[in-house]
């Protein structure tokens, strides 16, 4: 596996998700979350990006949704059984990932681009963005190569949204590592967003899995 040079590459990382939907079908499994619970946890947990942010204007008019790296689409199954009202579109570099989100899901809104190749405007075009488990596995990155990746994303989907975005990694706080997960430091992560992105971020660390979710917001005036 590798780039068209051989080299590692966040293209991997695909591949290891797409084999796990091989392996074990449309379910949490097949996108690489252990159980199912936890799975629907995280949703709650992303989706409270926009509860948080009550004070937006864009909550006067029908909220905008990107669902990066969607996978196989849960987040917007989940989003249709809880009665949310989002203008939803999924979007994944996967086409074997969107061609069973269509399928699912004929009136979704679902794209297949890779976001670091295409050159199509892509800022400002949501009010707010979700990423639900793109950074929290590095599979055979190194720790460099996985923050450059993560850093070079994160730039291009804060550019992305009106109002906010969401994003989960492995946490360091833990007793135990895994090799091919991200686990990111606190201290480079609110390094990264104070220089970078923004000082205007929360982070949640209350739901008792191990990792986090980062949202970061956009302020005018």
């Amino acid at each position: 596996m590798g780039d068209e040079n051989g080299k590692v590459s966040y293209l991997d990382i695909v591949k290891h998700y797409e084999n796990c939907f091989r392996l074990h079908g449309d379910c949490c499994k097949g996108v690489d979350w252990p159980d199912e619970a936890d799975a629907e946890k995280r949703y709650g947990v992303m989706l409270g990006l926009i509860e948080f942010d009550r004070i937006h204007p864009a909550w006067d008019s029908e909220i905008s949704v990107l669902d990066f790296g969607c996978g196989l689409g849960h987040l917007y199954g989940y989003i249709g059984r809880h009665g949310f009202n989002y203008k939803y579109t999924g979007m994944d570099v996967s086409e074997m990932f969107i061609e069973r989100c269509r399928e699912k899901y004929p009136d979704g809104n679902f794209l297949c681009t890779d976001i670091l190749k295409d050159n199509r405007d892509f800022d400002g075009q949501y009010d707010y963005i979700i990423s639900n488990g793109v950074f929290t596995e590095k599979r055979e990155l190194d720790y460099g190569e996985m923050l450059d990746y993560f850093k070079k994303m994160l730039q291009r989907l804060y550019a992305g949204c009106r109002c906010g975005l969401a994003f989960n990694v492995m946490s360091k706080d833990v007793s135990w590592e895994r090799d091919d997960l991200f686990h990111l430091p606190l201290s480079d992560l609110s390094r990264f967003l104070a220089e970078n992105i923004s000082r205007d971020y929360i982070i949640r660390n209350d739901y008792g899995l191990y990792e986090y979710t980062v949202y970061i917001y956009k302020r005018k005036g």
